[in-house]
């Protein structure tokens, strides 16, 4: 952040391996989130925007309303089936027209190269990315969606987290009700 460097100097860069495990089992999460949508909702669902952090993902998509209870919980459903199928996820590189053949799904506006790497989970989904991911789907632990709101007319966001982060939101979540109870008295 502050200072100088030799030009001499000898340098090591090293890669936070907890915080990219992290960054994995979101970004395949955002993978299966993706697909479920399209499978629950309608083939209308495009990605829009997405965030993959180690703490959360956001993911912002074309639809026309707001998310209710059922869809919610069948498109948490369909993930977390997925993602204890243990399914395996597998990465190649091929030029963009076979890609496209194969049935890899492109982000509208997105420009590739002449090579592309396919991500596929397995009998699941498949689209064209060049993030990190997990092995198998198993690896996620499970998915939680936290929010859901509008942005803009026809656009929507969707934030979850997966894995060990939904330990941490049960116990702010259980924390948040017994002060209520207390407050209450009941």
């Amino acid at each position: 952040k502050k200072g100088e460097i030799s030009k001499a100097g000898k340098f090591t860069a090293r890669i936070d391996i907890n915080r990219r495990q992290k960054i994995r089992l979101n970004h395949t999460a955002t993978h299966l989130l993706h697909k479920s949508m399209k499978l629950i909702l309608g083939d209308h669902v495009h990605q829009a925007g997405s965030l993959v952090a180690s703490d959360r993902l956001r993911f912002d998509y074309t639809h026309h309303e707001k998310l209710s209870m059922e869809e919610k919980a069948l498109i948490e459903e369909k993930v977390n089936d997925i993602i204890r199928s243990n399914t395996k996820v597998k990465t190649s590189v091929m030029d963009f027209d076979s890609a496209q053949e194969s049935g890899a799904t492109a982000l509208f506006g997105e420009k590739y190269g002449d090579e592309v790497r396919v991500v596929e989970v397995d009998g699941f989904s498949s689209e064209l990315c060049g993030g990190t991911h997990v092995s198998r789907t198993g690896d996620i632990g499970s998915f939680k969606i936290t929010s859901e709101s509008s942005l803009s007319s026809g656009v929507r966001r969707v934030e979850a987290i997966t894995g060990s982060e939904i330990l941490l939101w049960m116990i702010s979540k259980e924390k948040m009700l017994s002060n209520i109870q207390e407050l209450l008295k009941c």
